[in-house]
């Protein structure tokens, strides 16, 4: 049981200090000058998140100073990656405030990479601007550690609390101390939940001595989502994992060489693959989503999801692998040492898995792959929580209070927990954190956190249930049968195994080729209550055992979710990324929608509906389509 009980009455928790968090924490200061500030991380503020290893490029930059980019640009980009399926508002109100975030990393120090010639930003894409970004954690932290009254390292959030005195509205969250076990109790009016999407539920396609091997942050355990769902919040999108193309076994990403080195891929033969699945798969979602003319006119790209369609299908029609031809870049000098670079500054791992199998790509053409899936909002998926729009652009059904505010009162969003915003990166992530830390302070100043009471009860039951793992442990401990093998529990290790078995063979993972259907989910969402019965016995042998028991149970939390999801969702919308076997095509007739759902804290009971998506960016793509089509007449 906890050693020390920690109990601070404050006014705004953000609870996980990544990009998201630390944005919260900034902008909390600036509205909320008399307010008590508290940031909860599991790992350390200088080193956490998504960006904690650093990176080589934001990738969510307009430009709009320089004459480059408009926010209803992205808005319109984002909507076509996603076939369709985003909340415009949301994107629009990120993306018209998301430079000024970048600005604000020069100013602190963030090295930004310049075209010498224009004076602007120096870009590998439309969208990503090039930084040296080793330290870009700690030069954002550095801001939110002197905006917080306190910086709580090492404390996991659990649970968030709920107001006894008002149905449906927060009052702060619990969590322990990763390293003393010391319990932390957190009486807040407003809770910003910064914390990380979900790495590790399916299983990944390293195993072995590779095992935790992925392309998301490893530590990224679904606690944005798990937080919220027990918490009664609704999500939505939680169907729209993401599938990545990446360097095989290191999972170094791509991006940088298609973009900056000017590479393209080939299939083992070194032949161009893609367009010849192009044909079949317009069958399946229709010309508005692959129309390549359209995509020359506006430099609108194909979907990520359907490239992905047809590397899945090239390797499974027997002409793999696939090659990333660098070979032809790597002869120049410069072009060779900004490859290495790439990898350097954010995957060390791939640089030192080619030297270690002797891999050298400027004389061989190294091998891609698919990943295994990956759920968080902030990258370029649209799942999270369904949070209210901004007053001045939101339709009815997108606004009921204040802007990123879940729809449990005084729960804020940002970053992976936001529904409906993909390709916010990280600096989006830390854009939303700025939006949903000025609305909880203006939620707070309106008096809307009145009157909240926590019952003793409450944070008592919490906390048994927190340790519970921990006494499990101690109560059963002798009846091992052999190895770590009982007949009283499972440990984290083997509930994750379980997990991510459970997740690739039943929702579409890499070893069934990313397929699923009605009866596999439903034999999914049955095998799932089991596991999550089994977690109420879950055993913890210290506390960082328990820290990965409640991972765990955050992961199983999300998990059910992602299933439910696809299981409502009755067509397949992004192909590539997963696919319905018993609903192959896009259905636009029918599920031209959102998805949302609900699972009521008290009996673990989903509900699922149907939310209107509005289009509120006029679509320049169809216009100039039309231009290009009419001046081919005339010619």
């Amino acid at each position: 049981m906890a050693k020390t009980i920690v109990e601070d009455n404050i006014d705004i928790l953000v609870a996980g200090a990544g990009l998201g968090g630390t944005g919260a924490a900034w902008e909390a200061r600036y509205w909320g000058q008399d307010k008590k500030i508290v940031i909860a991380e599991k790992a350390n503020i200088d080193r956490s998140g998504a960006v904690a290893q650093g990176l080589y490029a934001i990738n969510c930059y307009m430009g709009t100073r320089f004459g480059e980019n408009n926010p209803e640009d992205h808005v319109r980009y984002a909507r076509i990656d996603l076939m369709g399926m985003v909340r415009e508002d949301l994107l629009f109100d990120m993306a018209r405030h998301v430079d000024s975030a970048v600005h604000q990393f020069e100013e602190w120090g963030m090295p930004i990479m310049r075209n010498p010639k224009t004076g602007s930003y120096l870009r590998e894409g439309r969208w990503q601007i090039m930084i040296h970004g080793e330290s870009y954690k700690p030069l954002v932290a550095a801001a939110a550690k002197k905006s917080a009254d306190k910086v709580y390292n090492r404390v996991a959030v659990t649970h968030l609390l709920m107001d006894d005195a008002k149905e449906n509205r927060v009052a702060g969250a619990v969590g322990f101390n990763v390293r003393t076990g010391d319990f932390h109790v957190f009486k807040s009016k407003a809770v910003v939940v910064g914390a990380g999407g979900a790495s590790n539920i399916f299983k990944p396609r390293s195993v072995g001595e590779g095992a935790g091997r992925v392309w998301y942050a490893p530590w990224s355990s679904g606690s944005a989502y798990g937080l919220m769902i027990q918490a009664g919040a609704k999500m939505t999108q939680m169907e729209n994992r993401i599938v990545l193309a990446r360097f095989k076994d290191g999972y170094g990403p791509v991006g940088a060489y298609f973009l900056h080195l000017k590479t393209y891929t080939q299939n083992c033969d070194g032949e161009e693959y893609e367009s010849k699945w192009f044909p079949a798969l317009e069958k399946m979602v229709g010309k508005a989503y692959l129309d390549t003319e359209a995509s020359h006119v506006s430099h609108r790209p194909i979907p990520t999801c359907l490239r992905n369609h047809a590397f899945i299908n090239e390797v499974a029609s027997g002409k793999g692998p696939i090659h990333m031809v660098t070979m032809e870049a790597f002869q120049d000098p410069h072009l060779e040492e900004i490859g290495w670079h790439n990898f350097l500054g954010m995957t060390v791992g791939q640089a030192v898995l080619w030297a270690a199998t002797d891999v050298d790509p400027k004389y061989e053409n190294p091998e891609l792959t698919t990943s295994e899936p990956y759920v968080m909002g902030s990258h370029a998926t649209g799942c999270g929580a369904w949070c209210s729009g901004p007053e001045d652009l939101s339709p009815p059904e997108y606004q009921w209070g204040y802007n990123r505010m879940t729809t449990v009162e005084g729960l804020f969003g940002a970053g992976d927990a936001v529904g409906g915003t993909p390709h916010a990166f990280s600096s989006g992530s830390f854009t939303e954190g700025r939006l949903a830390a000025k609305a909880a302070c203006k939620y707070i100043d309106d008096g809307k956190a009145e009157g909240i009471r926590v019952s003793q009860e409450q944070i008592d039951r919490r906390k048994q249930e927190i340790f519970k793992p921990m006494e499990h442990y101690k109560i059963y401990r002798n009846e091992i049968v052999a190895g770590s093998v009982a007949p009283n529990y499972i440990n984290p290790r083997q509930g994750l195994d379980r997990l991510q078995k459970l997740m690739d063979e039943y929702a579409g993972g890499v070893t069934v080729n990313y397929m699923t259907n009605e009866k596999l989910l439903q034999i999914g969402l049955k095998k799932l209550k089991t596991l999550e019965e089994d977690l109420d016995k879950i055993a913890a042998e210290n506390v960082h055992e328990l820290l990965r028991a409640w991972e765990l149970k955050h992961r199983q939390l999300t998990s059910e979710a992602v299933m439910q999801h696809t299981l409502f969702r009755r067509e397949t919308r992004w192909p590539g990324y997963y696919y319905r076997g018993d609903a192959m095509k896009v259905d636009d007739d029918n599920w031209h929608v959102l998805t949302v759902s609900r699972r009521d804290p008290n009996t673990g009971e989903y509900t699922m509906e149907k939310a209107p998506l509005y289009h509120l960016v006029g679509d320049i793509e169809d216009k100039a389509l039309a231009e290009l089509k009419a001046s081919k007449a005339q010619a």
